[in-house]
């Protein structure tokens, strides 16, 4: 994905489109096929869903790690690792992630799950869990795609694994067994998952991408310099990160096809709640963003990250606890069938306000 590097502060986005190729400008296209072609290879062929399900390795899906790390590696090989620290020394910014991807959007999403999912435990459940499962993976191409800081986005990703190892199970307790005993709803569900596990999702979904990322950039610049690394070497690998996305959105629909399709009412009352959540989270976030004095890339970064929610750990934990044909695991499944259009969609919106953020500092310069 070349085109999709922040362009220089003040540039309109009909530059910005027009920079695009045909590969990046019809993204939306390609994804909404992609679901289409997984959804309708998991219900046409019998059987695939389940041989692509047995194809993993420790409770992970081969194909789907696979996919993410092809769709990782290119946009991780173009963070400039050096300015990191201009990220860690922004304190807003890095409470802000803190606390609305650990705080907030748990507590949102539980809230969400309970007020349209009060008669459906199983569904109510699996939300809750997604709503736990931060995302680590997919937030790196919308962030990238919205022009976010890709510094940042590394930064935030990466703080947000080392809690997902030691938060989850926690706030796991919390959510599914204390708090519904404390506000009188019932007793709660247990969540049966292993530190290990998340520690193994984290490693494969962001320590390899990361560590090669990384890699590749220092030997690179050093081979080639920094102008040829970025002119000439980051322009061949960025088609893969978007050859990656829909490769995985069609292995992720084809494994779970059969279950959406067959069960389109369900689907929908799970799908309202999610809704609500994305656009409180991004467009809540976006406004504490922009209200904190941030600049658009860093708003973006931060917005991104508080929507997206990671759907493999969340569906690998409902799966492993209550069962690959619970209703857990089905809402788990919603999850990305609704998160993917839904983002690709906030990218547009981003972009569109990124205009507005370039009128007000203007506005604002002395």
């Amino acid at each position: 994905m070349t085109s999709t590097a922040p362009a220089q502060a003040g540039v309109g986005n009909d530059s910005i489109v027009r920079k695009l190729s045909t590969l990046d400008r019809y993204l939306a296209v390609w994804i909404l096929l992609a679901m289409a072609i997984g959804l309708g290879l998991g219900r046409l062929i019998p059987g695939m869903g389940d041989a692509l399900a047995k194809v993993e390795i420790g409770g992970i899906s081969l194909p789907i790690a696979i996919g993410l790390l092809v769709m990782m590696y290119p946009v991780l090989a173009k963070v400039r690792y050096d300015k990191l620290d201009t990220v860690t020394g922004d304190k807003k910014l890095m409470l802000s992630s803190l606390v609305i991807n650990w705080v907030v959007g748990p507590a949102v999403m539980f809230a969400l799950a309970w007020i349209f999912l009060p008669d459906l435990p199983a569904y109510r459940t699996g939300l809750i869990i997604v709503g736990l499962a931060r995302c680590i993976a997919m937030v790196i191409i919308w962030n990238d795609l919205a022009c976010g800081d890709r510094e940042a986005a590394a930064v935030l990703v990466a703080l947000n694994s080392v809690f997902q190892v030691f938060a989850f199970g926690l706030l796991g307790w919390f959510y599914l067994d204390l708090l519904p005993q404390w506000l009188g709803l019932g007793d709660g569900q247990g969540l049966d998952v292993s530190v290990w596990h998340i520690a193994l999702n984290v490693i494969v979904f962001l320590g390899i991408p990361l560590v090669a990322g990384f890699l590749t950039r220092r030997l690179g610049e050093k081979k080639l310099g920094r102008g040829r690394y970025e002119s000439d070497f980051l322009p061949k690998i960025g088609p893969w990160a978007l050859y990656g996305l829909l490769f995985t959105i069609v292995i992720l629909f084809a494994l779970q096809g059969k279950t959406i399709t067959s069960q389109p009412v369900d689907v929908i009352r799970i799908a309202l709640p999610l809704l609500v959540y994305f656009a409180v989270m991004f467009f809540g976030t976006f406004l504490l963003g922009k209200g904190l004095g941030l600049a658009y890339d860093r708003t973006a970064t931060l917005a991104f990250t508080a929507a997206g929610n990671n759907f493999e750990l969340a569906i690998a934990v409902a799966i492993a606890t209550f069962g690959v044909t619970s209703g857990q695991a089905l809402s788990g499944v919603v999850g990305p069938l609704i998160e993917v259009p839904v983002l690709i969609g906030l990218v547009y919106v981003a972009l569109a306000w990124r205009k507005r953020f370039a009128a007000d500092a203007v506005t604002a310069a002395p």
